[in-house]
């Protein structure tokens, strides 16, 4: 059992890894050894997640998120294999957690008595400047 928050546990068995070969510098290490961690966790069939959570983390996850509803974290920070698992499940996790705190509702508000008289010069200087382009009378 992974855990999330008090309340929020992943089972292991939800979670599967698959090792590829990492790119970018290494030497030969990177051409021998499969170091780097493709981790999927299917959020649509997941029975750990309610519901708000699920959608909240589909929308977070983002390109990461297959059209099946599978989320897919590639680790390949570290030259071991052991610690980009370790790396991949941690920004799982740290997802997860983000998508377990619910947006604050938004709170209508007025502007303040300061923007308000701002708007009201603007308006009159506007209007100046436009009453001052009124007809040329004749000479």
């Amino acid at each position: 059992m992974i855990l999330i928050t008090e309340t929020l546990g992943l089972d292991e068995s939800e979670i599967s890894e698959s090792f590829i070969r990492a790119s970018g510098p290494g030497g030969q290490n990177v051409n021998k050894v499969s170091s780097a961690v493709q981790l999927r966790f299917d959020i649509r069939r997941s029975p750990s997640l309610p519901e708000a959570l699920r959608e909240r983390l589909e929308r977070l996850g983002g390109q990461r998120v297959s059209q099946d509803g599978i989320l897919v974290i590639t680790a390949q920070r570290f030259r071991s294999q052991a610690r980009n698992r370790e790396d991949a499940l941690d920004r799982l996790v740290a997802l997860i957690r983000r998508a377990a705190t619910p947006p604050a509702p938004r709170r209508p508000t007025s502007p303040g008595a300061g923007a308000r008289e701002r708007r009201l010069a603007d308006k009159a200087r506007r209007a100046r400047l436009k009453r001052q382009r009124g007809d040329v009378s004749d000479p």
